[in-house]
């Protein structure tokens, strides 16, 4: 059978009727027509060699212009602009375009994760993932920024790096109009304005907008904090955790207040203070009137009338209301007293009680009355002391 008649058998074949099937003279090469745009797809028959044999077709989508080598893959590829997906989990719902994406989403129903890391043992649903993750224990970042060298270990990580350099941002949050780079980070976004939290703690019920709060959440139950410094072996749970305290042992502090020179570890902290200046209280209490400088202040004093004690020893079961509270409590079955003065070597259960006895050697009063100018040295008797000019109750 001649190319010719190949064609024709193809064309009574096809199953697709929208195909047009471009025919070139018997006398003629066959070559890729140019600029041809009828019908949704166009089919036509490129000579690669002897026309012995079956033939071989290329195809082309009209609506992106790419190439596809045979009817099936233009098939599957259509489906991208038609939106068809035909293939739908019976379990969730979830629909897909190719049964061999149904058959990998099924995997997470199963919790069948049949490729293992040699190195590791880590186990993966997909080779390619094993593949992104071996990379980690090669080093291999074979993705460069070519505008500041940074390497990746995946394409899209770079492309999503590059929106850094152009400022891209093409996702835009309808309700403020707040762009950004990513869609995920946008979709992470609109639960602020939805105010959804699907994340929901077991064992105290408070809830979370993303899943990497919740797990970051569940080491206060445990008690785990994977994260040690090497100078003094203080653990914590969150890298900037780490990050901050290791500032206590460089004594670094490059948030300073030009009101009264006070300076700070963290940025968070500097915020706060500077309201202690300027006597903004705009976080009331709803239940009794009593206003704070922050948020956060609100949330932990809410405790009071809830009586809610979030955080639990996990050596004696004892419940306690504030974080602070259980990392002091449970010093005392350490007995560790890991912070010491070095004008005096008295020792402390931790860093904020070492830096008030400091202050007894300096004579620092960083905190100052707006009401008269009187300084102390502990924020907590300010507070004592500015109830004389506000009539405030305890």
């Amino acid at each position: 059978m001649d190319a010719f008649s190949v064609l024709l058998e193809l064309r009574n074949s096809h199953s697709l009727s929208s195909v047009s099937w471009v025919f070139p003279e018997a006398s003629s090469r066959w070559d890729m027509p140019k600029n041809t745009s009828q019908g949704l797809m166009e089919e036509t028959k490129e000579k690669t060699g002897s026309l012995k044999g079956k033939a071989e077709t290329c195809l082309t989508c009209t609506q992106c212009g790419k190439s596809l080598g045979s009817k099936q893959s233009l098939r599957n590829h259509m489906m991208m602009h038609t939106g068809e997906k035909p293939f739908t989990c019976a379990q969730c719902g979830t629909s897909f375009r190719h049964a061999s994406a149904l058959n990998q989403h099924m995997l997470i129903h199963t919790g069948v994760k049949p490729f293992k890391c040699a190195q590791c043992g880590t186990n993966f649903r997909c080779m390619s993932a094993l593949k992104q993750h071996m990379k980690i224990h090669t080093g291999e970042k074979p993705f460069t920024c070519v505008q500041c060298g940074k390497s990746f270990r995946q394409s899209a990580a770079l492309g999503e790096h590059m929106k850094i350099h152009t400022g891209e941002k093409p996702f835009t949050c309808v309700q403020c109009r707040k762009s950004f780079r990513q869609l995920s980070a946008l979709n992470k976004h609109m639960l602020i304005h939805t105010g959804e939290k699907p994340f929901t703690c077991a064992q105290c019920g408070m809830s979370f907008r993303q899943s990497s709060h919740l797990n970051q959440h569940m080491l206060i139950h445990t008690g785990e904090k994977p994260l040690t410094c090497v100078q003094c072996g203080t653990s914590f749970r969150q890298l900037s955790a780490l990050n901050d305290h290791m500032k206590i042992h460089t004594g670094k502090k490059p948030f300073t207040c030009v009101q009264c020179g006070t300076s700070f570890i963290q940025s968070s902290h500097f915020k706060k203070h500077m309201l202690i200046h300027t006597g903004e209280r705009t976080h009331e209490c709803d239940q009794c009137g009593k206003t704070f400088l922050s948020v956060s202040d609100l949330k932990v004093h809410l405790r009071v009338h809830t009586k809610e004690k979030p955080y639990s020893c996990s050596l004696c079961g004892k419940r306690f209301k504030y974080q602070q509270s259980i990392k002091k409590h449970q010093k005392i079955h350490t007995g560790v007293r890991e912070y010491m003065c070095f004008e005096c070597e008295k020792t402390f259960i931790t860093a904020g009680e070492l830096k008030l006895h400091q202050r007894i050697h300096t004579g620092e009063k960083p905190y100052v009355c707006s009401h008269c100018g009187k300084t102390f040295s502990q924020l907590g008797t300010l507070k004592k002391h500015q109830r004389i000019h506000t009539g405030e109750k305890p």
